[in-house]
């Protein structure tokens, strides 16, 4: 069969409605047209992380107050 007369979906399984067919269509396509890496997260330099500022967990016993004043 040519690329020509092959079909962009197939159903196997259920009847779609219109809607549906259409939603899924839009998916497919965005998907199939994003560039690669485009919705992949940036990652962020660890001076630029905001994580880094909160506070670790308190952890009673024997020591801790000594501990809670030293970084991790």
């Amino acid at each position: 069969m040519s690329d020509e007369k092959r079909p962009f979906l197939r159903i196997v399984r259920g009847a779609p409605d219109d809607v549906e067919l259409a939603a899924l269509t839009a998916v497919v396509t965005a998907a199939a047209s994003a560039q690669p890496g485009e919705g992949a997260p940036r990652r962020r330099s660890n001076w630029a992380d905001r994580g880094r500022l909160l506070r670790a967990p308190l952890r009673p016993g024997e020591g801790a107050w000594r501990a809670s004043a030293l970084p991790h």
